[in-house]
């Protein structure tokens, strides 16, 4: 550094000073340039519910193909603090080739509506950070029966916060929603600009049930992980109905606060990093990305903002009382509890006496209670079985399939069994066959006394000559069984007929049988006197 003369003019001292001041602040000047060139513009995505494995798996859903590339050319990936209340990410949004960062996008997550949550969101919504802010609620589809509360719960608590504001945030948040309204124009696309990528500016009027209640920050809900539909057809018995009840109640309540609605998963492409950059008004310098509804495929269903109305909700199903929803939605988000002050009330704001409802709602309250409706409508039928007991209807029945180890065993309990059965009637049927066999001997001569009664109602009684003398077969057998059963011994006698005296008459017995058999010596009495003479 020059330094003056102790002899020089005082002009001279002052010349050389406003030159090393301009120098100073010709560097100061240069090293800004460069800290602001190198400072990347930031946008802001607060995630509203959801737990920690949820956020994860949104979040890669989020990150497009570009912003993956990156990190693994750089081999870091930004970390995920999200375990304790509020969670903290961010994500670079890449340029269409792949190499220019055009935003740093900050995440902020919240897993629950809390009361005790709510200081935490202030902070972050400033008058300089709310116009480059995105709320979005984050619903899993592994338990769909309780959106509406949820929706609920976080609408109750982000209005709490944003009315806390000051005034000048309140100003910006009215001009920023005054801006959403205008942008509803004529058919077309969306770009990645927010707005239609057609060139038209007529304007459209609002039509009914639309931005009635504007929150003063744009606002998206992510229905993730569809892919569960399917077991949601499966075990809990859903059709087509329920899931268009929940498509049509959802984009009614959404038309209120002017949100968009998206299903995403993880193992299906969709258009999410389409939806976000565009509310955000993230700009790509290369490529003009659109942004299609989608109200066909019922797992990448797509409602961008400022594009649905009451008319296209009722034409995807009868019956649903659009009108009514809306209506009850906008009394279910009042911060009040029915017989108590509203748990999601925040410091600095008051409940007023007439505002707290009574225990029992009104006639009015019932009717257009739009939560109780879709509680209704959709239920969590393993717990209403399980409530409901035996007189449930067979469709609100829960049927646990066994696993493959226990449904065999219990088959081998029923085979052994089947066996054991197999087996003592095999038992019986050896026994009777014995005793049969041991029976027949007794019942032949009972078999033998039919058959010759048979014999002789055909052909009339038999007689023989013998000697001159005309006998009776049937009635000479008859004699020859009296004669054995009489010479038969009693039981305790222990004495037993002789062998020859039996054998004869047997022999006799089976003499006069196989005569009426054959019918061959034996002559009716006609033909013997026909023979004398």
């Amino acid at each position: 550094m020059n330094q003056s003369h102790p002899f020089s003019s005082p002009s001279k001292r002052a010349r050389s000073q406003a030159n090393e001041e301009t120098k100073d602040n010709i560097w100061s000047s240069l090293l800004d340039s460069v800290a602001s060139a190198k400072r990347l513009p930031e946008k802001n995505l607060l995630v509203l519910g959801g737990a920690p494995e949820t956020q994860r798996d949104f979040l890669e859903t989020l990150s497009s193909d570009g912003s993956k590339r990156l990190h693994d050319r750089h081999r870091k990936k930004p970390p995920v603090a999200n375990e304790f209340a509020l969670g903290y990410t961010y994500q670079d949004v890449l340029d269409a080739d792949h190499e220019d960062i055009l935003v740093r996008l900050s995440i902020y997550t919240l897993p629950e509506p809390s009361p005790s949550f709510a200081p935490l969101l202030k902070p972050l919504l400033k008058p300089h950070t709310i116009p480059d802010t995105l709320l979005l609620i984050l619903l899993d589809w592994a338990e769909p029966w309780s959106w509406a509360r949820q929706l609920r719960d976080w609408i109750r608590l982000v209005r709490g916060v944003l009315v806390s504001l000051d005034d000048d945030a309140k100003e910006v948040m009215e001009a920023i929603m005054q801006e959403w309204q205008q942008r509803r124009r004529g058919g077309g696309a969306y770009d990645n600009g927010g707005s239609l990528s057609n060139e038209t500016n007529v304007t459209i009027p609002l039509g009914p049930g639309e931005w009635d209640e504007a929150l003063g920050v744009p606002l998206c809900v992510v229905c993730h992980s569809s892919d569960k539909i399917d077991v949601l057809e499966k075990d809990q018995n859903w059709r087509e109905e329920e899931l268009d009840y929940v498509l049509q109640f959802l984009r009614t309540v959404l038309l209120k606060h002017g949100a968009s609605l998206i299903y995403t998963s993880s193992s299906i492409p969709n258009s999410l990093p389409t939806l976000v950059q565009s509310t955000l008004g993230i700009h790509s310098t290369l490529k003009r990305q659109t942004l299609k509804h989608n109200v066909i495929d019922r797992d990448k269903i797509l409602i961008p903002p400022n594009w649905d109305s009451w008319g296209k909700i009722i034409v995807l199903r009868d019956g649903f009382d659009v009108e009514g929803v809306s209506r009850g939605w906008s009394s279910d988000i009042k911060n009040s509890n029915p017989g108590r002050p509203d748990r999601n009330s925040i410091k600095g704001t008051s409940i007023n006496d007439e505002e707290i409802e009574p225990d029992m709602p009104t006639i009015e309250s019932k009717n257009g209670a739009a939560l109780l409706a879709y509680e209704d409508a959709i239920q969590d039928l393993k717990k209403s079985s399980a409530l409901a007991g035996p007189l449930q209807s067979i469709r609100h029945l829960d049927i646990e399939i066994p696993s493959t180890q226990e449904f065999l065993a219990s088959q081998l309990e029923i085979m052994d069994h089947l066996k054991l059965e197999e087996e003592r009637a095999q038992t019986d049927r050896d026994k009777g066959r014995a005793s049969g066999l041991s029976s027949s001997k007794h019942d032949q001569g009972s078999g033998t006394t039919d058959e010759i009664g048979r014999v002789t109602d055909h052909i009339g009684p038999v007689q023989f000559n013998m000697g001159g003398i005309q006998v009776d077969a049937e009635d000479m057998l008859n004699r020859l069984k009296d004669r054995e059963r009489d010479k038969t011994p009693e039981r305790d006698s222990p004495t037993l007929p002789a062998p020859d005296e039996k054998s004869q008459n047997e022999a006799l017995a089976n003499f006069f049988s196989s005569l009426i058999k054959r019918g061959g010596g034996a002559k009716s009495p006609r033909s013997n006197m026909s023979h004398s003479d």
